[in-house]
């Protein structure tokens, strides 16, 4: 395949009735087990959600979503060191794994799993969307998935066949992001020609004026991601992640 169709591709939040064959979804995910993984040890557990009441119990901690209930498959994404520790222990081998150097590998783990699977079900003609609201409420996620100590969410995927067709999002050019030999700081004539194209577009345009704000920036900083959320979050996600034994 030509790595190019890669870009062609869209972010679907609206789903078609057409369930998903357990066969292929089985399929998708063990090729996405082929991926990069540390030290070969598989450190992530995917846990499928079709059942319409469990993704019902779900959708709170994801501040109910409308892709959570109407998609046909919800995939949570887990960095997961109790499998291994468990084989750890039935070996004879004392593990040294509840701590947060332990849970960023397990959580690498899980992302590159994550996102083998999502190219290859979109090469299968699949839609998903990354729900962002997982490192939000990990503690009801892991409450309504009944999660173990030393496996913790890192990031839901809703699945299924596409019924819409949406205009693709815009990124930011190659020079935002490469870095030739060593990183190359941004002044402020480089900021601008990177983010001028962006707040150009139409519906950045219509974000600042609906916001009441001067500035797109100030639509992230003051409306979608601001200071105090990012640190009631990021308290919250740290207890969770100590109460989960890392």
């Amino acid at each position: 395949m030509n790595a190019d169709i890669l870009k062609q591709r869209r972010t679907i939040r609206k789903y078609k009735t057409t369930d998903v064959p357990q066969s292929l979804l089985n399929r998708l995910l063990q090729t996405a087990a082929q991926a990069s993984t540390t030290g070969n040890m598989q450190l992530y557990s995917v846990i499928v959600t079709r059942d319409e009441a469990k993704k019902r119990a779900l959708a709170p901690a994801h501040f109910n979503q409308p892709m959570i209930t109407a998609a046909p498959v919800v995939l949570t994404f887990c960095a997961d060191f109790n499998r291994f520790v468990k084989w750890c222990e039935f070996r004879n081998a004392k593990s040294g794994y509840d701590n947060f150097q332990s849970f960023l590998a397990a959580a690498l783990d899980a992302v590159i799993f994550t996102q083998q699977f999502c190219t290859a079900a979109e090469m299968e003609g699949l839609g998903i969307c990354y729900i962002g609201t997982t490192t939000y409420n990990p503690d009801m996620i892991i409450k309504a998935l009944n999660l173990p100590k030393l496996v913790m969410p890192v990031t839901t995927i809703t699945v299924g066949y596409p019924d819409e067709m949406p205009q693709q999002p815009d990124r930011l050019p190659a020079e935002a992001y490469i870095h030739e030999e060593s990183y190359n700081d941004y002044d402020k004539q480089v900021i601008d020609s990177i983010y001028s194209p962006k707040e150009a577009l139409p519906e950045n345009i219509g974000f600042v004026k609906e916001n009441n704000k001067e500035t797109l920036a100030q639509v992230f900083t003051d409306i979608r991601y601001t200071k105090q959320n990012n640190e009631v979050f990021s308290v919250k996600f740290i207890e969770t992640l100590k109460a989960q034994g890392f």
